[in-house]
Parts: C-alpha cells; structure tokens; sequence
C-alpha cells in the first residue's frame, strides 16, 4: 500500500504517494515538466530525455517520468545542467526532424500571417472562420489583401507546379465577404487599468491599438492628420485602395474600444514629454512622411515635387497642377502609384525614369504591367542629372545615361554612369518617388541611429526613454511596406503588454522545422491555371480613381483556394514537440549531416505516415501493443535506418483495427502520424 509523501519542486513543497513518479507529482501539483513520450495509458518509458531532472544529493539527472519519488527529495527542473541537457536532446531530435511547421508563406510574410490555414478555410467555404484566422494577425486585411505586395506568394510552392496561389486577392475576397455581411467581433479581455498612448494612426499604430486593447489596456491614438489610416489614406491612391473600405476597417478597429485622436501633431520634445507622462507605456509609430531628395540642382524649382507629398495632396483633394508632360523618377511602388495618379490627372505624357533595367525595379511586376496598359511610358537606365527651368519653373531635365556594373549590397547590379552621355526631356513637372524619411525633430530625446531614424530594440521594441516603444518606418531600417509594420507592431503589442504586466519578456523568433523542396516532388500534381483579377478595362479606368480591381467570384476564390498544396503540419497547433523546441532556444543547425529516411505511405488505410517527422519515440507501436492488444506496427530494422512499420504487413488486422481504432495517431506527439480526412469525424465522435 503507497505511503503518503512530500517532495520539495523549484521550492514549492508538493504532496503525492509513494508509487508515482516525480513527473506524476509535478503535473499534480501544476508544475509543467517538459516531456514527448509519456502517455497516461502507457507504462513509464523515460525515452525522450527531455523530462531530466535534478535531485539534490543526486550525481546523475533523473527522468521525471520513470524516477519513483522519495520522501524528503528536493527536485530542481530548471538549473543549470536540466537546461543544457533539454537543449541538447531537443537539438538532437531536431536536426534530424523533417518537415514544415509552417508553410513558406507563412514564413515569407513579415507578420507570419497564416496563409495555409486561411486560404484552406476559403476553400472549404468557411468565411468567418478565414477572417478569425487572418485578426489572429492583421486587423485590416480588406485593405492589405488589395495593397500587399504579398511576399507570401514568392514563397509559395505551388510555383514548383505552375504558378503560385493568389493569396493577397483570397485575403481581400474573404474580408470584404464578412465584412459586407455582418464583420468579425473579436474577444476583448477583461480591463487592467493600465493606459498606453499610441503616436501615429497609420498601419502600425491601427494594429498595436487594435491588439493592445483586445489584451485589456485602455489605448488611444492621436494623429497629426484629419483621419486615421496614415500611408494607406494619405499614401495609396484611390483607385488601389477605395477609402470607404478604409473607412470600415478603421471603424470595426475603433469598436473594440480604441480612442481616436485626430488634427494632434506632436511637434516639439516638450510636447512629445507632455505626452509620455500621459500613459503607463507610450509607442511611436509616426511613419515616415518626408520625401528622399535627388540632391541634385535644380530640384527646388517650382513644378518638383515628393512622391508622397504629391500622393497625400491628391489625397486631400488638393491635386497640383502637373501639366501634359510629367516625369517621375524612381522604381518602387510609390513611383507607380505617383505615375498612375498622373494619367489620372490628365497628364498626356508620363514618364518614370529608373538608373537601372526593368529587372531590377521593386515595384511589384503587375503594377508596372498596369500603368504601361494605361499609357506610361518608361526610361530605363537613366538618372536624374539637372532639372532645367524657365520663368522659375520646370521646363526639362537633363538624364544622366547609365549602365549596370557589380551586384551592390542589395544584390542588385551597380549603376554607373556612363561618362559624357546623357539625354534632355521636356516635362511640366517632376515627381521624385526614390524614398521616404522620418522626421525626428520632435523627438530630440530618443536616441537617432546613424540614418537619423529612431533607435529601438530589434527585440523589445524599447527606445531610449524607460516606457517608450517604437515600430514601423519610424525606427532602424526606415520605410518599409505596410504589412512589415503591422507584423512590427503585432511583436511590440505583445512585449507592451507583458510590460504593462510588469514582465519584461523581449520577442524572440519562434523556431520552426522548415524543408526544402523541388519541383519533382510534386510531379504528380495536375497543373491548374492560376485565378486572374478581373479589372475594368485600362482605356476606362485610366480616366477616374474608381477601383481598377472588381474582385474575385465566390466560385473562382473557392476554386484558386483548393489549388493549396497543404505545405505545413496540420498537428502544428497540437504538436508537443515544436511546443519543447520553443521553450528553449536552441540551435539544431549545428549538428547538421545526415537524416533517417523520409517518407509518406498509408498502409494502414485510415493513416497517413510521415517517417521524416518520426522521432521514434515509440508511443505509437505501445500503444498498439499494450493498450490496444494488437501489435500491428513496431520499430522496424536497426540503426540510423529505424522507422515505423506495420509488422510483417500484417493486412488484415490492419483493415478490420485501424480504420476504427486511430489510437496511435492520436498518441503521437508530432504529426507523424495524420488520420485521413474521412475518418475525422470518428475521433471527433
């Protein structure tokens, strides 16, 4: 008969019985031990290393799950020697680990967006259960779906098949569907009374206030502009992102209980102090409004003008007068909208003149495409040498004729020019669209790294002063695209929040199992043209602002969807191993060399077997052993080459057990095991 028993865990004195072990006490007591192959309905089995602990008065570490505790025993589970030994089993289990967390898309998007899981959803027909998904991460996804320039689609393998899937397009058509019919009501926590104060309306103030405030915390956010929304108003034109769509979002973001300050420039030091003292945690998040100059002469004639101070008057309703002939100089995605906006106007001549080819402009290649349909007019491998005037405003400007040398540290090649070559251009006015800048004058305070740009922590988020965050273009590296400050600011509103918690718990990047993949392994896959954006016809768009794309048909989005190859683990959520990787950081990469065979098979009808994610712990053939009683599978071969198998193909037990029992694929810890789509329902029962 077991005894009554104490035993002392990271100083806390826990009671049990002297027949269980020290895992059994832990987990009764609410300690959490980490461990992989200890099951409830399996013998002790001690086999993944991970459970270690450390007994005072003991020389060797103890397996929490297979140790019977004594009476009086003192257990540290995380010291020193626990910590390095959990490390280094987790090391070792993962470098031989393969397979995707993860999809590429998911990985490739700068806020980790989950793309899969949505894009599955829309598939499925399941609409609200998408957008649950996407507000996971992105609380505007009708406006980033129509102006992201969805680096989750470079990453995407269908590509390997024929062309990637058209998630940026999914994205807008499923949020414009709820939001049309009755929008997303998320769950906001219980009030903490805690204050932030949150300077800048733009995409990364939105999405920091948005998640700051669902945590619990009184937030507002004051901005110099007439209404929130920053680039994605006053920097998108309309006939890319309509403001009523805008408009919506802003509004579902403000229902959760945001306090939207606008016309509140913060423009000194003392103002931005007066602020800070206001909150218990401040972020600044201001975007970056000043456009980069050419520095060359001439460029303060009249008739010059900044890309985005040329995008937010038209914005505004205060479009300058551009003239026939405009010429915008630069290749990114404001230089696109800038040249658009200008056909728009009813300039009849529009140039945009780009030091290097075709090839190495970062506008997104389907906007270059778009604004060549509506009559612009390109010059490649020229630069801006002298803007010419006449009566003190532009007349010409003098191009600079260039050629590509070295790859420089972008990887792209080198412009150089070409010694005494150049060509003249006869243009009403000029837009430079070859950057933007912050202002940090009001924030004299803060410390500025070596570009002028707010110094914060790539980690914390913090700034200089105690309580003070900073995220988006404002900080380190500058202008970005709208979906790297929103995946920013989703980062700081977490450290904020245990901040305001009085935990101080920087982000750290989540480890993630990731393949590399090949066109050949997915040669059995049929090949399915990707879904086109319908747009209205370049002649008739070109002549308003209208919006250019009219969305995808409920049948083409749920036909594009299912084109999903299904990359990452669908036990991602469940799986306990990625779950032990990621309470430690650790560094498998540097035991790299050689892994056991990968391979998927369904012999056992029901089951689908993936031996790459395996990590032989061996749940699976107990369980079919000692609880089931049938020993259908078991550890097959010796060595490195071990995997699981179904003993001696034994097919007819595994045709009248497996497809009702399932037990085995329910025990394993990392999705090694999947149970087929039709016999979902029988677990769920």
């Amino acid at each position: 008969m077991a005894d009554r028993i104490t035993i002392t865990i990271d100083g806390k004195e826990c009671s049990g019985w002297s027949d269980m072990t020290i895992l059994d006490i832990a987990t009764a007591n609410g300690i959490k031990i980490p461990n992989l192959c200890h099951n409830g309905e399996l013998k002790h089995y001690g086999g993944c290393s991970l459970c270690v602990v450390e007994a005072e008065n003991s020389r060797k570490l103890l397996r929490a799950c297979s140790t019977t505790a004594s009476d009086g025993q003192v257990i540290h589970t995380d010291s020193d020697r626990v910590v390095t030994s959990r490390k280094i089993a987790l090391e070792f289990l993962m470098s031989d680990h393969e397979g995707d967390c993860r999809g590429p898309c998911v990985m490739n998007c700068p806020d980790n967006c989950k793309a899969q899981l949505y894009v599955m959803a829309i598939g499925r027909g399941e609409y609200e259960e998408a957008v649950r998904i996407i507000k996971e991460d992105l609380p505007m996804p009708s406006s980033i779906g129509r102006v992201c320039p969805h680096p989750c689609e470079t990453a995407c393998r269908r590509q390997m098949v024929e062309e990637p899937i058209s998630i940026a397009n999914l994205k807008y058509f499923v949020a414009d569907k709820v939001r049309e019919s009755r929008g997303f009501t998320p769950k906001v926590e219980a009030p903490t009374g805690k204050t932030v104060g949150i300077i800048g309306g733009g995409p990364a103030g939105l999405t920091a206030a948005y998640y700051l405030t669902l945590k619990g915390h009184d937030v507002t956010v004051v901005d110099a502009m007439p209404k929130m929304g920053g680039m994605l108003r006053y920097g998108i034109p309309e006939y890319r992102l309509p403001k009523d769509v805008l408009d919506d979002e802003i509004a579902e973001i403000k229902s959760v209980g945001i306090n939207f300050v606008n016309n509140v420039k913060i423009s000194s030091n003392k103002e931005f102090l007066e602020f800070r003292r206001k909150y218990d945690a401040t972020i600044v998040a201001v975007g970056a409004w000043l456009s980069v100059p050419m520095r060359i002469e001439g460029e303060t004639t009249e008739g010059v003008y900044g890309g985005i101070d040329f995008l937010r008057e038209v914005a505004e309703g205060n479009a300058p007068k551009i003239g026939d002939s405009v010429m915008v100089v630069g290749g990114g995605n404001t230089a696109m909208d800038a040249c658009r906006t200008a056909v728009r106007l009813g300039a009849k001549n529009v140039y945009v003149v780009y030091r290097r080819t075709e090839a190495e402009m970062p506008a997104d290649q389907e906007e270059i495409d778009d604004s060549r349909d509506e009559g612009v007019q390109y010059k490649f491998l020229r630069n801006p040498a002298e803007v010419i005037s006449e009566n003190g405003h532009v007349r010409e400007v003098k191009l600079q004729v260039m050629e590509l040398g070295e790859p420089d540290a972008s990887g792209r090649r080198r412009p150089i020019p070409v010694e005494g070559e150049f060509e003249t251009v006869a243009v009403d006015s000029v837009i430079v669209a070859i950057g933007q800048r912050v202002d940090p004058s009001p924030f004299d305070s803060l410390e500025l790294n070596s570009k002028l740009i707010i110094a914060a922590d790539e980690s914390s988020y913090r700034a200089s002063l105690d309580g003070v965050f900073a995220v988006g273009d404002a900080t380190n590296k500058g202008a970005g695209i709208a979906i790297e400050a929103i995946g920013e600011a989703k980062r700081c509103a977490g450290v904020v929040d245990m901040y305001l918690r009085g935990i101080d718990m920087p982000y750290r990047k989540p480890y993630r199992s990731e393949t590399e993949k090949t066109p050949e392994d997915f040669a059995d896959k049929a090949k399915e043209a990707r879904a086109k954006m319908p747009k209205r016809p370049a002649a008739e768009r070109s002549k308003d602002f209208g919006e250019v794309a009219l969305g995808f048909p409920e049948d083409v989005a749920r036909k594009e969807a299912q084109r999903c190859l299904e990359c990452g683990c669908f036990d991602f959520d469940d799986c306990e191993l990625i779950k032990c990787a990621n309470i430690y950081e650790i560094h498998p990469e540097r035991l790299g060399g050689s892994k056991h065979p990968a391979y998927k098979e369904q012999k056992l009808v029901a089951i689908e077997r993936d031996q790459g994610k395996c990590i032989l712990c061996g749940q699976c053939v107990r369980m079919c052993d000692e609880v089931v009683g049938k020993g259908i599978i078991g550890l097959m071969d010796r060595g490195f080459g071990t995997d699981i198998r179904p003993i001696f193909n034994d097919t007819i037990n595994i045709e009248e057990t497996c497809s009702h029992c399932l037990k085995c694929a329910i025990a394993c810890p990392t999705g090694a095991l999947r149970i087929l789509e039709n016999n979902v329902d029988k677990v769920n029962a």
